[in-house]
């Protein structure tokens, strides 16, 4: 049964509109004056609100603003004997429905009451939709992962097995065309473990993890993942990170995601014998994390789309690195999901710099 709510100073109004809701099978409940309708807002849950503008105390307005903080999908009619241009205007502006001047007739209350539930069911039924898809497309992508992970894992393995000559001697041309399928598999790995990064930040399970941490140690641990990769290539790593640097508030393992993404990049897109520089610094209230490296660069018509998901820069010097095109898409809400930002500055042969901008973490005082 749906439950209506009639907030009048005026009894008479109470009492008429009650009779016509209840002959209409509706539950109904009155208020007098603003307050006692915003306790009851609070305690009944209501469907729909009739709110009078004009009354002692907390005026029809402010019931208005208040009844979007306690449920935003009650709806809320203006009945008023004062109906203007200006009023109606300025009532929609705070969230009502409709407006409903007096005196009205019994099938005009109605009427307004009929489509101002319709209107509400509507929007419940759009709510509970989306967040049905939500969930679905969640428990899609994860199981949807697990599924092709667990037998990739297992013919990864066997190709290690068949590749390092346990179960017999491999011909040359046969060990190259399995070692280019090794690539393939752990290249899907690659993407199935970005694909499953993304949705858990998606549904905000980083922000469960925070604590103060001390980001130069963070740098240090990406810098030391990195260094084999570094030295394969022949690339240095330099850090420029004081230990004195305040405390972010974030968590561990995603910051060190970013910064092992962003080191990584700099590496693959680097030319050989190239560089890597990390520095840290304060400014204002934040920590700014730059990542410069002196590789192949960026083209300024791709530079708006670097941080999309699966974009990757096409050009004859990037068709050999692999990449899933989700990692920047990734670093990018990692941090925006610890309230920073991140943005690049590139120009082609000369090399990128990222900049990642994290709030500092305050300590409140007791």
């Amino acid at each position: 049964m749906d439950n209506i709510l009639v907030i009048d100073d005026e009894e008479v109004v109470r009492d008429s509109c009650s009779q016509v809701l209840i002959k209409e099978g509706y539950q109904t409940e009155t208020a007098g004056d603003g307050e006692t309708g915003l306790q009851k807002i609070r305690e009944v849950k209501p469907d729909l609100v009739l709110v009078d503008l004009k009354m002692p105390g907390v005026c029809g307005m402010e019931v208005l603003k208040k009844i979007r903080d306690i449920d935003p999908d009650i709806i809320a009619v203006v009945i008023t004997g004062f109906a203007t241009i200006d009023s109606a205007v300025e009532s929609m502006k705070e969230g009502a429905y409709d407006f409903l001047p007096k005196p009205f007739t019994p099938d005009e209350l109605r009427l307004i009451i009929k489509r101002g539930l319709e209107k509400r069911k509507l929007a419940l039924e759009a709510a509970t939709l989306r967040e049905e898809k939500k969930r679905m497309e969640e428990n899609f992508i994860t199981m949807v992962s697990h599924e092709l992970r667990t037998p990739l894992v297992d013919i990864q393995q066997y190709f290690e097995v068949i590749l390092g000559g346990i179960v017999g001697e491999v011909a040359i041309k046969q060990k190259e065309m399995l070692e280019r399928v090794r690539e393939r598999i752990d290249a899907l790995l690659k993407l199935i473990k970005d694909w499953l990064d993304m949705t858990r930040i998606k549904a905000g399970e980083v922000v469960k993890k925070f604590e103060p941490l001390d980001i130069s140690f963070i740098l240090k641990n990406a810098i030391s993942f990195a260094l084999p990769q570094a030295e394969m290539r022949k690339i240095t790593l330099e850090i420029d990170a004081p230990s004195s640097l305040k405390k972010v508030k974030g968590d561990k393992e995603s910051l060190k995601m970013i910064f092992t993404n962003l080191i990584s990049n700099g590496i693959k897109f680097n030319h050989e014998g190239g560089s890597v520089l990390i520095k840290a610094k304060e400014q204002d209230d934040h920590i700014i994390i730059e990542v410069s490296d002196t590789g192949i660069g960026i083209i300024k018509e791709d530079l708006p789309f670097i941080f999309d998901e699966f974009f990757r820069v096409k050009s004859d010097k990037t068709r050999h690195i692999s990449g899933t095109g989700l990692g920047l898409s990734i670093v990018k809400k990692i941090a925006e999901a610890h309230s920073g930002s991140i943005k690049v500055e590139s120009e082609l042969g000369k090399g990128s710099t990222f900049f990642v901008i994290l709030p500092k973490f305050e300590k409140r005082s007791s």
